[in-house]
């Protein structure tokens, strides 16, 4: 039997590698490797050899051109050492194959950055949203409610019946769309995946600090049409189990974290798809 593979990139700032991996294992992938970003850069290692890709949080190139910007400029442009093509060929065929991507904090901002969020019509190269700087002016780090909405096409949150609670720890996390039009579509398709919302799940808010930043229409996450590519800014490596919860000594919790669903669904998709 194949083996279901899970890519998690490092490099360039980075920082959430290890518990991403750990979050893959846990969500059942019978691998979980850490490769850096020169390793596909020089043709080490290929994108095709995997079924999965994490794109992680962090702060890449230190956010000095922006959360991310710098890396989506690399990814887009960066040639493979001895081999005639581009790392974004890779990524394009990764996508074409039906191979899910997770993106997560600096992740989500590279892919939207990118284009590949939310890839209206299968293009995944034209940049039409941004994450940009929370209206408190602050970094935040604090644990936040998401509303999950059910009738998404994302693959990663089926079975969430109405919310998670996950932590935020960001200072660029406010989505922004390029038009009203833009946002508009998100909202019709379906494909904001999370929005910031009270604790009971109810609606959605813009009331800080449970909308820590002030995105539009309080998304914290978006997918694309097919549901297989998404991203977030909460961080759902960072709770897979009870002890990572804030209250986990005063609550009585079950042992799986909120976020793990997330692992869990992709590694379900890839064993009936693609291994």
């Amino acid at each position: 039997m194949a083996l279901a593979k899970a890519l998690v990139i490092t490099g360039n700032g980075t920082n959430c590698e290890t518990e991403a991996a750990h979050a893959c294992r846990l969500g059942g992938f019978d691998e979980a490797r850490i490769v850096h970003i020169s390793e596909l850069l020089a043709g080490d290692v290929r994108l095709d050899e995997f079924h999965f890709l994490n794109l992680t949080g962090g702060f890449l190139d230190g956010d000095d051109l922006g959360s991310a910007k710098a890396q989506a400029n690399r990814l887009k442009h960066a040639k493979v050492d001895e081999l005639e093509e581009h790392l974004l060929d890779q990524l394009l065929r990764f996508i074409a194959a039906g191979k899910p991507v997770l993106g997560v904090c600096n992740g989500f901002q590279l892919m939207v950055k990118m284009g590949l969020l939310p890839g209206f019509d299968g293009n995944h190269l034209e940049q039409v949203a941004t994450l940009t700087f929370n209206d408190c002016g602050r970094f935040q780090d604090r644990w936040v409610y998401l509303k999950c909405d059910p009738a998404s096409p994302a693959i990663f949150t089926r079975g969430i019946e109405r919310g998670i609670y996950l932590p935020i720890r960001h200072g660029e996390g406010k989505f922004v769309a390029a038009s009203a039009a833009v946002l508009e579509r998100i909202e019709e398709q379906k494909m904001a995946v999370l929005k910031y919302s009270d604790p009971g799940y109810h609606q959605p808010t813009m009331e800080f600090p449970l909308n820590p930043n002030g995105s539009e229409n309080a998304i914290a996450g978006i997918c694309d049409e097919t549901g297989r590519i998404m991203g977030l800014m909460p961080h759902p490596e960072a709770f897979v189990h009870f002890t990572n919860h804030p209250r986990w000594t005063r609550e009585e919790l079950p042992e799986e974290g909120d976020g793990l669903i997330l692992f869990k669904n992709a590694a379900e998709y890839v064993r009936k798809n693609l291994v």
